[in-house]
């Protein structure tokens, strides 16, 4: 028997295939590049059952044809005409980021995983804000139409906020859907907080020198 949850990913799946057709039509790159990559990230879930056991990834891409598809549909204008879609968006986006934290924290016997959790989504918010102005300013510098679009800095508070929300909502709620994928696996050897610290330093790193870079190539 079919699992629901494979059949509805499916058909976001087919969805978000739809929005690259769309995309391409119109001629719209960004609107077509943020398309392949939804299409792509939905389906990483799918090549995990040898790893983590069968039928274990199918809430996981689930949630994330949920949010790719908001997003590859929002890149094709309703994140300038509907003034709720980025707000939605990020909540999906964020409570998915949460929800993948909280079972890191729970599997590597973090103490307070709960504060851990959102304090990580928060940062992971940073870091997609960070990534949309390195997207302006290379689009800028290639003189294009940038992937994706920094709307300013009320937006990017805007945004933050929300993805705290959707942190905190997953942590109250103790949604512990990703927790069986994540010990199976990285298992009890995990060293959470270890490799999230190195994460977070590498990732502010390359984006942060980038921007400068770009920027200095602008401004020079």
């Amino acid at each position: 028997m079919i699992d629901p949850r494979s059949a509805v990913t499916a058909v976001l799946l087919a969805a978000i295939l739809l929005t690259l057709v769309v995309a391409v039509r119109r001629r719209d790159v960004a609107a077509a590049i943020n398309s392949v990559v939804a299409v792509a990230v939905v389906a990483v879930p799918f090549v995990l059952p040898a790893v983590a056991g069968p039928g274990a990834p199918t809430t996981l891409a689930l949630w994330l044809a949920v949010a790719a598809l908001l997003h590859a549909v929002g890149m094709l204008g309703p994140y300038d005409s509907v003034r709720w879609w980025d707000t939605v968006t990020h909540f999906v986006s964020a409570s998915f980021v949460a929800a993948l934290w909280y079972a890191g924290a729970l599997v590597g016997d973090v103490p307070w995983p709960a504060v851990t959790a959102v304090l990580l989504t928060f940062v992971a918010g940073l870091w997609w804000e960070l990534l949309e102005l390195v997207a302006r300013e290379l689009g800028e510098a290639l003189e294009i139409e940038p992937v994706l679009v920094h709307y300013g800095r009320r937006d990017t508070l805007v945004d933050l906020a929300v993805d705290v929300v959707g942190a905190v909502a997953v942590v109250v709620l103790d949604v512990r859907a990703f927790v069986p994928v994540v010990d199976r696996l990285l298992g009890p050897s995990l060293r959470f907080l270890d490799w999230t610290a190195a994460v977070v330093v590498a990732g502010f790193a390359v984006l942060t020198l980038v921007l400068v870079g770009l920027r200095r190539r602008r401004d020079g």
